[in-house]
């Protein structure tokens, strides 16, 4: 693949991520849910102001400074995806194309989310239980956006599900419990399919 392709790609991906997000953000109000699919696939919205999956960095200060830091480190690791995708199309033309299609994937996924924090508290109204999100509000600074997630698959309920693995349900006990947007879903597919398929590569 070229350079040419994989950013026709990446441009995609991020436009199919943002346009649903700034829907979900203009049309639903937070906790508001739309069944998608009988009573396993939801639309369902929240906002976060963490990691992939809604988890959440907390620092006990008043200063959201782990929101901070997972910015940068988000910053940071696309420019370090950039850099290693550039690499690979210049330098290594022999790379499996499925390398450079994960890489592609993982830096969509994080540019996505990036997006979110350091714009939409610039643009948006804040969303809420009784208000629907308008363009040309200002509810929180830059790098200082929440994060818009929307999937959620409640499959099954898991009674006696072991502590460990409470992360795995919600407070109903369902399972999958998290709620993810599709930059996560992006990089989720991407980081899997690279370590089970692919991991031949990087060993070398």
């Amino acid at each position: 693949m070229n350079l040419k392709k994989i950013s026709l790609l990446i441009v995609l991906l991020l436009v199919a991520d943002q346009a649903l997000k700034i829907w979900v953000k203009t049309h639903m109000h937070l906790d508001e849910s739309i069944t998608v699919c009988s009573d396993w696939f939801q639309l369902r919205f929240i906002e976060n102001n963490g990691a992939a999956f809604g988890m959440h960095i907390y620092t006990g200060s008043g200063f959201d400074w782990g929101k901070l830091l997972l910015g940068f480190f988000r910053i940071v690791m696309v420019g370090f995806i950039g850099w290693l995708l550039l690499h690979l199309l210049r330098k290594r033309p022999e790379t499996p194309k499925g390398v450079i299609v994960g890489l592609a994937l993982i830096f969509a996924g994080a540019m996505g989310n990036i997006l979110d924090s350091a714009f939409y508290g610039l643009i948006f109204s804040e969303s809420t239980p009784y208000a629907v999100a308008e363009f040309g509000g200002h509810y929180a600074g830059f790098m200082m956006g929440k994060v818009v997630d929307m999937f959620y698959f409640p499959l099954f309920q898991w009674n006696g599900v072991p502590r460990l693995l409470r992360f795995l349900v919600d407070s109903n006990n369902y399972f999958f419990g998290a709620i993810f947007n599709l930059a996560d879903a992006y990089i989720s597919v991407a980081v899997v399919y690279l370590l089970i398929f692919q991991y031949k590569f990087f060993n070398k």
